[in-house]
């Protein structure tokens, strides 16, 4: 699991703050104004850094739910589980 949120995290941080700069711009020029910069500017560096971690964190959460009934439970019912 915290491949997968690591994986998220360098895939969705970039591709979110990307899609962000594109979009508003266009949103704006559609609405026939033009966004001023603090509306485009949202995110600094550490924030990006922060929301990456923030996906680690969350997958790792997510795996102590199941990692912690596969522990306690009997090989024979785990694997008849799967």
């Amino acid at each position: 699991m915290t491949v997968i949120g690591v994986l998220g995290g360098l895939i969705g941080v970039p591709t979110g703050y990307a899609l962000h700069g594109f979009v508003m711009p266009l949103m704006g020029r559609a609405a026939g104004t033009s966004m001023p910069a603090p509306v485009i500017d949202v995110y600094e560096p550490s924030q990006l850094i922060l929301l990456g971690l923030g996906g680690i964190a969350i997958a790792a959460l997510g795996a102590l739910i199941p990692a912690g009934w596969a522990a306690r439970a009997r090989t024979a019912t785990a694997l008849r589980t799967e």
